[in-house]
């Protein structure tokens, strides 16, 4: 078996068999294309069959050069997985990054935003072009409902149950679940649906895509990241923000005023509350407030 059909395997195994997003599967084909990269670099013509343990020591040695220990730790990920995948599957009888260990790392906590700084990045959003509302919306959506930017790129209108204050969203692997979704939200999704969309060009295929771009066709991730970086950069906010860092921050602040992990967890869409559980220690200063209030031996 050459490193190609490999690869092909593997992420048909990825999507079909572990129904994985687009997004991961590209990050774990790109792990293994970073050790193919390698072999060619370095004319080692050894196929995924025969690959042995010493030859991915070398290239981890060699990418440990040039990344962070963050980085290098899901390479490593990365390439376990492809040859767990061998494995599994009868093509090989061992898998050479069973006694390969990542390097330590310190766990990242999200950055987050405060009431009064999301405040200020949605107000300053220029209403006086035809962006403007979409814009607002957008933002009022990633921030009050949690949403990933793939999940609020692919908001379709058929997801907006307004009368039952719920909109259904399409998370990792299409796993859905209902978020709730507050008045104040949804006053800015019709204000945009009803006096800018409803006016637009829409082409064909993207009639029921809630948030367009000028074109009338559905916009991209790196859009939306733009579009917070210049209202960051417009506000001299002196912190580097994305369009993750408004879902942090609605988990953070539901934490603080008091909303139960379990509950954060469902709206977030994580599969275990290990995730969730970040956000407790983003929020130390809440869980002390907690512990002064409640208990006996304060």
């Amino acid at each position: 078996m050459k490193w190609k059909q490999a690869l092909e395997d593997y992420e048909d195994y990825l999507k079909l068999e572990r129904g994985l997003s687009d997004n991961s599967i590209k990050n774990y084909l790109l792990d293994v294309a970073k050790l193919i990269g390698f072999l060619e670099d370095n004319t080692l013509t050894v196929s995924p069959l025969l690959i042995d343990k010493e030859t991915v020591q070398r290239f981890i040695y060699e990418i440990a050069q040039d990344v962070n220990p963050r980085s290098q730790a899901r390479i490593i990920s990365g390439l376990k997985s492809f040859f767990n995948y061998l494995t599994f599957e009868d093509y090989r009888t061992d898998n050479p990054m069973d006694l390969l260990e990542s390097p330590k790392i310190g766990r990242k906590l999200p950055d987050t935003l405060s009431e009064d700084e999301i405040d200020k990045i949605i107000g300053a959003v220029d209403l006086s072009k035809p962006e403007g509302e979409r814009n607002r919306a957008m933002l009022e959506t990633l921030y009050g409902c949690g949403l990933r930017v793939s999940e609020l790129i692919n908001l379709r209108i058929s997801d907006l149950f307004f009368e039952e204050d719920f909109i259904k969203v399409t998370g990792k692997g299409d796993k859905q679940r209902f978020v709730p979704i507050s008045d104040f939200n949804k006053k800015y999704i019709n204000i945009y649906r009803n006096e800018v969309r409803v006016h637009q060009n829409i082409q064909k295929g993207f009639d029921d895509i809630l948030f367009l771009n000028r074109r009338g066709k559905q916009l991209t991730r790196a859009m939306i990241f733009t579009i917070i970086k210049q209202l960051a950069t417009k506000i001299e906010l002196g912190k580097s923000i994305s369009p993750h860092t408004f879902r942090h921050s609605f988990a953070t602040h539901l934490l603080k005023n008091g909303a139960d992990l379990r509950a954060i967890q469902q709206m977030l869409g994580h599969e275990s509350i290990t995730t969730t559980e970040v956000y407790v220690h983003v929020d130390r200063s809440h869980l002390t407030e907690v512990m002064d209030k409640y208990h006996p031996r304060k």
